[in-house]
């Protein structure tokens, strides 16, 4: 894949055509506008003004987005599934205090994928009863956690499996098995997690002797099945695939006197990061999916059972911008300029691990012709640290406000302080009033962690 912006690519005012009903569908949050100042606004505040005062990088999330897509999913699921049904967020994508408390608020549960994510999930005020532990290697320790709390516990190997009852012995815990589908999706290699070849899951092969080892292990109470087929998807077939393959497993566990009542199709609805970009809207992918399951429960002869999905980044991908300071220019006649930012691979390690496209725009020139193809680099001590390879902008000088569209997944929980780079603050911005929700690190915090010897003090 290249990193390319188009060359039609319009000024930055342009992008606010671009939004749709659906947030996973828009390049923008859905509050986004051209203020009087020709300024891009989100939540009812300006761009510029807020790295004025709160500094760059800078992560700004919309409320508002969230929570539509919040409402989105669980009406979908209400208005086209006649069971019932629970949408949890994949906290993965982003996990701090004040995220999980807005979906909590929106009565979504949460995933989480370790004991400190299910630590800040329980710190937010989620009801264990929403919970879901995921993870493919989870410690004793996490596994003794997730038992503590009394959150629901996704097993997804034998180990885990056999550990977990050892642990829980003298208590009744909530057990969901992960299996490996064998379905492929049209999706980078690393975020297809569904085929066969996958580090997660229990093979299909496995499955019988699973369900025998449960008959026999009454304090784990089987509750249901998971499965995820990776992620950025566009395409609704391998969903509907998924929950043939998943009923009939269901049906055997049934069959076997198991206490099965759940079934987690995972999540993996893609977002728009670019104009060619055509992800299925969230009302599209529920409605498909709900139908899909209906279908084969019928087919089967089962109840309905609760049906569970996990949206991360269709929740929370594009209601998030990072606003950068633009700095230095360097023109390499006859081959490109760069121009440098303040941030980077630290901030959004998405280019440089998977080779993500991205869009941007100038939100203190949202009317600038857009002319100019510049390179976007960050300013780490790596030749690979490029956000947009060729973006199309109106000419920069140093001070303007960059803003990277659709970061709101992955970019702050994927952050790291290579070179010593401070993680950059993040805002949740909601008519007119910006809250900070996670606090720009210091160089205090940098060293908080680090012990220096007594024989390696230098001498004064």
């Amino acid at each position: 894949m290249v990193l390319t912006e188009t060359t039609q690519q319009p000024a930055g005012s342009h992008f606010l055509k671009e939004i749709a009903n659906s947030p996973n569908q828009s390049l923008l949050p859905l509050t986004a506008k051209v203020n009087s100042q020709d300024h891009l606004e989100i939540g009812g505040c300006d761009v510029t003004e807020l790295v004025k005062k709160f500094g760059s990088p800078l992560y700004i999330m919309d409320e508002h987005s969230i929570r539509v897509a919040c409402r989105q999913y669980r009406e979908g699921f209400a208005n086209h599934y006649s069971g019932d049904s629970l949408v949890i967020y994949a906290s993965k994508a982003l996990n701090c205090l004040g995220i999980c408390a807005l979906v909590g608020s929106e009565g979504l549960g949460i995933d989480v994928a370790s004991g400190g994510e299910l630590y800040t999930a329980l710190q937010a005020g989620i009801s264990p009863e929403k919970i879901y532990f995921h993870g493919n290697n989870k410690s004793p320790q996490e596994l003794r956690e997730g038992i503590d709390c009394g959150c629901t516990i996704v097993a997804d190997n034998w180990l885990e499996l056999k550990t977990l009852a050892a642990i829980a012995q003298g208590t009744s815990t909530k057990v969901m098995l992960r299996v490996t589908p064998g379905i492929e999706c049209h999706t980078h290699e690393y975020i297809r997690t569904g085929h066969l070849d996958s580090k997660f899951g229990f093979d299909p092969n496995q499955v019988e002797e699973v369900f025998n080892f449960l008959q026999q292990t009454p304090n784990l109470d089987f509750v249901g099945l998971h499965a995820h087929i990776g992620s950025q998807i566009f395409e609704r077939q391998p969903h509907q695939d998924l929950a043939s393959v998943l009923v009939d497993w269901l049906k055997q566990a049934m069959n076997l006197g198991l206490p099965v009542r759940e079934l987690n199709v995972g999540g993996g609805l893609g977002i728009r990061y670019t104009e060619a970009d055509d992800p299925p809207s969230i009302e599209e992918w529920t409605q498909a999916v709900a139908k899909a399951v209906e279908e084969a429960c019928e087919n089967a002869n089962i109840d309905l059972p609760k049906l569970i999905c996990e949206p991360g980044r269709s929740l929370v991908g594009t209601t998030g911008i990072t606003a950068y300071t633009v700095g230095s220019e360097k023109t390499v006649p006859e081959t490109r300029t760069y121009i440098a930012v303040d941030g980077g691979m630290s901030d959004n390690a998405r280019p440089i691990t998977y080779e993500s496209v991205y869009r941007s725009l100038l939100a203190n020139q949202m009317s600038a012709s857009a002319n100019k193809t510049v390179t976007v680099a960050g300013k780490h001590c790596e030749s690979g640290d490029v956000l947009i390879k060729e973006a199309l902008l109106p000419p920069t000088t140093a001070g303007d406000i960059l803003v990277v569209m659709s970061t709101g997944a992955y970019g702050y929980s994927m952050a790291s302080n290579y070179n010593r780079l401070l993680r950059p603050a993040m805002i949740l911005v909601h008519e007119g009033n910006a809250d900070v929700i996670i606090d720009r690190e210091t160089y205090q915090d940098l060293i908080a962690q680090d012990r220096l010897p007594t024989r390696l003090k230098a001498n004064k």
